[in-house]
């Protein structure tokens, strides 16, 4: 990004001034240091020791047990693997060694997997009967706690530094009889929407491996989509469970911020809350998804974390059959949606009214404002200072474009360049402009802004009476590397976090070649770096897959899944191929 500044201010006014401060700041770009080299050759040699732990144990289990079906298995939804685990027709260490060998497998061309949790094979013996995912192998992104395992974040400064106990969720699931297997790849900090990073290096889209699997969930979106776990646990705070879900073609939902505990999840900048973090499920289907919730929602976590409201899951309403009143929007008038996202939402809305669905144009006020102002000056309300401790002494990944470099420019030196780009990049300027450490009582301040929407967007919606919310999703995946070159692109997925609405992603279609003969035409609505970006990352697109997103206002998480499955339902005659 930078070096297309530096052809954009060449022709402005104090243009020389302007191209010697972005050349000085390119000429800043980080060699790897002594250090974190160590460190990414120590992890790489942990991964490849643990792969190779897996590799054995499912060869061991294959030798002992010959006549197993493991494709079988492997094929089962999610509910019933844990019908035949409950009744004895499949025993938990046939579900466990089958994905344990389809998981080492499958990493071979994805680099989906950064530790095997040999645990796993002890807990076998222990894993409670009354649970509702008994015996179900489980997959964690790299970010939860596991007691002796690091969290990494693909980060140097965290490299062999194993976890003392268990992140709540994670001891949840082993409560409701889960056995979490694998930990998977993130992008380094988990602050991209690409899936890269030094120690682990580059997770591929198992579609296609020039594309991305999207992040920062990345790991977790290509080992599902691949077969390699039935369900998995990822985090969210500007579409991180999303994008891996839509890119993968996989279903994913980021609740409410507080609905799944928090505590014991590993992150980069602890405090930060004007824009929230959620934990989530990903998995092949809704219904898996809707499994996964009604087990962590339990006794069990509302006491390990009685911070976390102790709503258990509404069956009542997951299950409704009741017509719905859907808003939609085709575009939310920042990124221009792709040929082939404004079709899924078209087709998805076609369908919805045949089957009795009273849909009605709705789009959230501002969306500009909630984007630029609200969810950037939150998140980066220190100027990012917190966030760039992390990486002293490292190296930093390509999948994080710029952002280093311009969160490491002084203050003036970015004020400057947001004024200098604001007639030619005022999407750029503004971004910019909100990356600028803000006092105590300016936090507070945007903490109310971010109240004052909220409250806009609800009443909006209340206006039209409706339940939830068709959105478009970003798709398909983009080039690797490319996502961190398109910040604006997550448009669709920050807005939701910014107004802690929950939201869910279900694949629809597949890039159609009348899709990518459009594509050529596409221009972005302000036609500036973001918008060439992204235009050039979805080309080369055809048969990978296309979802659309649901939402749901704040704790109505079960509406939002029973959403997502009618959605999934309906479109099924489409559904993507296993």
């Amino acid at each position: 990004m930078l070096d297309e500044l530096y052809t954009t201010l060449s022709g402005t006014p104090g243009a020389a001034l302007a191209c010697c401060l972005v050349a000085a700041t390119l000429a800043l770009r980080w060699s790897g240091r002594r250090k974190a080299r160590g460190a990414a050759t120590r992890a790489r040699q942990r991964q490849r020791e643990s792969l190779e732990t897996m590799d054995k144990a499912a060869q061991r289990f294959r030798l002992q047990n010959p006549s197993l079906d493991s494709e079988a298995l492997l094929a089962l939804s999610l509910p019933q693997l844990v019908q035949k685990l409950d009744n004895g027709e499949l025993s938990p260490e046939a579900a466990l060694f089958s994905y344990v060998g389809k998981a080492w497998e499958v990493n071979k061309g994805t680099n989906c997997v950064t530790a095997y949790l040999a645990d796993c094979e002890k807990q076998l013996s222990q894993a409670p009967r009354r649970g509702l995912l008994y015996g179900v192998p489980v997959s964690l992104k790299e970010c939860f706690s596991c007691k002796g395992q690091d969290s990494t974040m693909g980060l140097s400064l965290h490299e062999g530094v194993p976890a003392e106990c268990d992140s709540v969720v994670v001891q949840v699931l082993k409560l409701q009889g889960a056995v979490p297997f694998v930990q998977t790849n993130i992008p380094q900090s988990m602050f991209s929407f690409d899936c890269s990073n030094p120690l682990f290096g580059q997770t591929r889209n198992p579609w296609k491996p020039t594309k991305s699997p999207g992040g920062s969930s990345g790991g977790e979106g290509a080992l599902i989509r691949s077969g390699g776990s039935p369900v998995g646990l990822g985090t969210d705070i500007g579409g991180s469970i999303r994008f891996p879900s839509a890119f993968c073609g996989i279903c994913g939902l980021k609740p409410t911020g507080n609905r799944i505990s928090k505590s014991g999840v590993k992150g980069c900048v602890y405090g930060q809350v004007a824009v929230q973090l959620s934990v989530g499920p990903m998995a092949r289907d809704v219904e898996s998804l809707a499994l996964c919730l009604r087990a962590l929602l339990c006794e069990d976590m509302f006491r390990l974390d009685p911070t976390v409201p102790p709503l258990p899951f509404r069956e009542e309403v997951y299950t409704s059959s009741r017509p719905l009143r859907v808003g939609y929007y085709e575009t939310d008038n920042y990124t221009m949606p792709t040929p082939a996202m404004r079709r899924a939402v078209l087709e998805t809305k076609k369908r919805l009214e045949a089957a009795g669905h009273t849909l009605v144009p709705f789009l959230p006020s501002d969306i500009a404002y909630a984007m630029e102002t609200l969810a950037t000056g939150g998140l980066f309300s220190d100027g990012g200072q917190s966030f760039l401790e992390n990486f002293k002494g490292d190296i930093v990944d390509p999948c994080l474009g710029d952002l280093i470099l311009i969160l490491r420019l002084p203050k003036w030196l970015k004020g400057l360049l947001a004024f200098l780009l604001k007639p030619l990049l005022p999407r750029m300027a503004s971004f910019l402009s909100n990356m600028m450490p803000r006092s105590a009582g300016k936090l507070w301040e945007l903490q109310h802004k971010i109240e004052v929407y909220r409250n806009t967007v609800i009443a909006q919606w209340r206006a039209l009476d409706l339940d939830v919310l068709l959105t478009p999703m970003l798709s398909p995946a983009m080039d690797l590397n490319a996502p961190g070159q398109a910040t604006g692109a997550v448009s669709y997925t920050l807005l939701y976090n910014c107004l802690d609405f929950p939201a869910g992603v279900v694949p629809v279609t597949t890039v159609t070649p009348e899709d990518e003969a459009q594509m050529d035409h596409y221009k972005g609505y302000f036609g500036d770096i973001w918008d060439k970006v992204l235009k050039k990352a979805m080309k080369n697109s055809v048969g990978l897959p296309v979802a659309v997103q649901c939402v749901a206002l704040p704790w109505q998480e079960e509406l939002c899944l029973r959403f997502m499955r009618e959605v999934e339902q309906l479109m099924s005659p489409e559904k993507l191929p296993s």
